[in-house]
């Protein structure tokens, strides 16, 4: 298993400041998730919302890359979730 070692200092007060915004493309609604991990480091997923009401749909993807900055995860996520409906 592989090691890692600590991210810079002050980010998870951070994350507190910069909470990932969804952003609606035609009918979807993409949603950066993160998640803080011991030791510092940031996980992410990304939820993708259409349809309404009975009708909706929402799949979430976990994806695998661990960040040390919580603005990237949540960047990799929405480019994720963007790349996921084939908007370019």
């Amino acid at each position: 298993m592989a090691r890692f070692g600590l991210p810079p200092k002050g980010h998870i007060n951070n994350m507190k400041q910069h909470v990932p915004v969804p952003v609606t493309v035609g009918k979807y609604l993409i949603s950066p998730l993160i998640h803080v991990l011991e030791g510092g480091w940031f996980a992410c997923s990304v939820s993708i919302r259409s349809g309404s009401g009975s009708a909706t749909t929402d799949r979430v993807l976990r994806l695998t890359r661990l960040f040390a900055d919580p603005l990237a995860a949540a960047d990799h996520a929405r480019s994720e979730g963007l790349q996921w409906i084939g908007a370019s």
